[in-house]
């Protein structure tokens, strides 16, 4: 069997021109693995396929959600593995795109087990961190999970207080439960890719991205989400790219400054997946300033080299 395929690592490294090729070339069917690509109202500012490319091919999973909808390593999981079923009933190689590592480790290996999510005291939790921060709520954590609270920054909220939720409401730690396993692991074969770029050409390639998006419409495409009552949603996800389109319509930016803001968060963003991918994932490393016609024969070989099979 042809394993599943994964074009994954940082924002700019090619990914989605790699993946498109191998589709065309392998007879394969895109899937999202972008966290921020799933989203349906979200198009320039995310690096999404062109409407055009998606035309072309099949691709899944790149309007799944609706801004308020809540996207997660938990949700992708579930549904990533129908669709990647449904393309291997059609006798053709499901293709993961993406750079939302937490996507890709739960698609093929499954997820902690861990209770659900308890809505009023996540709220309580929230309400504890818009009144102490974060360092409190880390330093809260590290007095009764010192695990967790030993492997999160101290500045990454959205886990601090997921861990403290899971130790209140089950009574056990957020690392009592992972050490009891994973569920719901996939059995296909996997081959994942990480095109990597060195960090001087990658912010280069960061640098005309982002001006590209700014001069190819995001201004007008984040003023019609905030005209269509979307502008809470919009915010509330933090998504780089429309928090400085948003910055510009309310006169709090320049077109400049929003630029120069945009790169700086999308390098930082590049940093950390450059160093979640090479420390969590084993994966076939690949130059990402390559031709792409280079690459996706180097990723063709090494399959054939496996003796896979449709």
């Amino acid at each position: 069997m042809i394993p599943t395929l994964a074009v994954v690592g940082a924002t700019a490294t090619g990914k989605t021109a790699v993946g498109e090729m191998l589709a065309d070339a392998m007879g394969g069917e895109i899937v999202c693995a972008d966290s921020r690509q799933v989203f349906t109202e979200l198009e320039i500012g995310t690096g999404k396929p062109t409407p055009a490319e998606r035309a072309q091919r099949p691709h899944h999973l790149f309007d799944a959600l609706r801004l308020g909808d809540q996207a997660s390593a938990g949700w992708y999981a579930a549904a990533s593995a129908p669709v990647r079923a449904e393309i291997r009933a059609r006798g053709r190689v499901p293709i993961l795109v993406g750079g939302s590592g937490f996507y890709l480790n739960a698609a093929r290996d499954g997820l902690t087990a861990e209770p659900p999510h308890d809505p009023e005291l996540r709220e309580r939790l929230r309400a504890a961190f818009v009144e102490a921060g974060a360092a409190a709520l880390h330093q809260r954590l590290a007095e009764v999970d010192p695990v967790s609270a030993a492997r999160l920054h101290p500045n990454d909220s959205q886990r601090i207080m997921r861990a403290l939720e899971v130790y209140e409401a089950s009574g056990q730690t957020l690392s009592w439960w992972h050490a009891r396993g994973r569920v719901g692991a996939s059995d296909e074969p996997w081959l994942v890719v990480e095109l990597v770029v060195e960090p001087v050409v990658l912010n280069r390639r960061i640098r005309e991205r982002v001006e590209a998006m700014f001069a190819g419409g995001l201004i007008e495409e984040t003023r019609a989400l905030l005209e269509a009552g979307r502008g809470d949603d919009l915010r509330a996800l933090r998504a780089i790219g429309y928090d400085e389109a948003i910055g510009v319509i309310e006169d709090r930016l320049t077109m400049t400054r929003a630029c120069k803001d945009t790169s700086l968060r999308t390098r930082q963003l590049a940093k950390r997946q450059r160093t979640w991918f090479r420390h969590q994932v084993d994966a076939l490393r690949l130059d990402g300033a390559a031709e792409v016609g280079t690459l996706c024969a180097r990723i063709r070989t090494a399959i054939d080299t496996s003796g896979a099979t449709l």
